[in-house]
């Protein structure tokens, strides 16, 4: 496995850095907070290709894999950006490995915003994380493989959240397309879930890394009792820690981002590990940060609230992270389960 960066992985991670740099500004975070949204944003994310990247040129994509996605996710968790990135990827990739070239042409002009369900079910019953902005949503219910529009008329609840996410119920849905059936369903719906798991750590990934950044800064410059705060090792020690953490999570990402493209047996259990540490790795970050800052911390005019609160929220809008180890549980010792005589379970 070699994770040095091609030339143009390397391209396409400066090239989304630069456009979250400058257009996710933390005023104009700020100003989407109510809805999480901000469609000039994402008029401009979509008119540099972000969609295209995951899918196949045959389809009008970019041939990228996972990790030319990951490292765009990680870069907008670095900005905590004000619009979807993972899912609406993960959608586009969807669309692409059923063959839905009339509905994904819409994806990557971005006429439309398709966003993935957070697991199998009635969409009905469930809390769409982009369910506010999002026109359709890909769901696996009673074994169909199934693009759901949202009727024009039909406005979705949004739901006030500490991430500041469009997260809304919807009450009901317009034209419904099946795109698979049956185990074949089932599949490629498991495939995207993970790799839901694998970019929502990406940008977790970036969330951590720039958390420290802020709380590296506050605490060369804060004094306390003649010195900078960060000379004390109650202050300097835990951000060392989330510095080899941040590494080892990246690592991790990168890791299952190679296993699931390869079609390694891995690669879904990889994937489960990386978001769960990740999610972890995040929290513990942007929490020692936002304590640096002392009460200053928890104020609406510093920015670590802002990562702070992410760091929670973009994680458990999907799943809680302590659930999920027994997803990394069941996914690595089931199958040896399995294989045991009846009686030695």
């Amino acid at each position: 496995m070699d994770l040095r960066l091609t030339d143009e992985q390397a391209a396409v991670r400066d090239t989304f850095a630069a456009l979250f740099q400058r257009e996710a500004t933390p005023r104009r975070v700020r100003e989407a907070e109510r809805t999480g949204w901000d469609a000039e944003f994402w008029r401009r994310y979509t008119e540099l290709g972000a969609l295209e990247i995951g899918v196949p040129s045959s389809l009008g994509g970019g041939d990228g894999g996972l990790l030319e996605l990951a490292l765009v996710a990680e870069e907008a968790g670095r900005r905590v950006v004000p619009i979807p990135v993972v899912r609406p990827a993960v959608a586009a990739r969807l669309l692409g490995r059923v063959g839905a070239k009339e509905l994904l042409a819409t994806v990557l002009d971005g006429t439309h915003l398709v966003s993935v369900a957070t697991h199998p079910g009635s969409v009905a019953r469930q809390l769409l994380v982009d369910g506010a902005v999002a026109d359709a949503v890909l769901t696996l219910d009673d074994g169909y493989l199934c693009h759901l529009a949202r009727p024009p008329e039909q406005r979705a609840v949004l739901r006030p959240n500490v991430g500041s996410l469009p997260m809304a119920h919807w009450t009901a849905t317009g034209v419904s397309t099946t795109l698979a059936t049956g185990p074949e369903a089932e599949r490629l719906f498991a495939v995207a879930l993970d790799e839901t798991r694998i970019l929502t750590a990406a940008a977790l990934v970036g969330l951590a890394e720039e958390s420290v950044g802020i709380g590296a800064r506050y605490a060369s410059v804060r004094q306390a009792f003649g010195q900078a705060i960060g000379m004390y090792q109650a202050v300097s020690h835990p951000f060392a820690d989330a510095v080899a953490a941040v590494d080892g999570a990246r690592l991790l990402v990168w890791k299952a981002c190679w296993a699931l493209d390869s079609g390694r047996h891995d690669g879904p259990e990889l994937a489960a590990m990386a978001f769960v540490f990740a999610a972890e790795t995040a929290y513990d970050a942007a929490a020692h940060s936002l304590h640096v800052h002392g009460g200053y911390g928890f104020m609406e005019e510093y920015d670590i609230q802002l990562y702070y609160r992410r760091a929670k929220a973009w994680a458990t809008a999907f799943a809680d992270p302590r659930r999920e180890l027994l997803t990394v549980a069941d996914r690595r010792f089931e199958p040896a389960r399995r294989r045991l005589p009846a009686g030695q379970e």
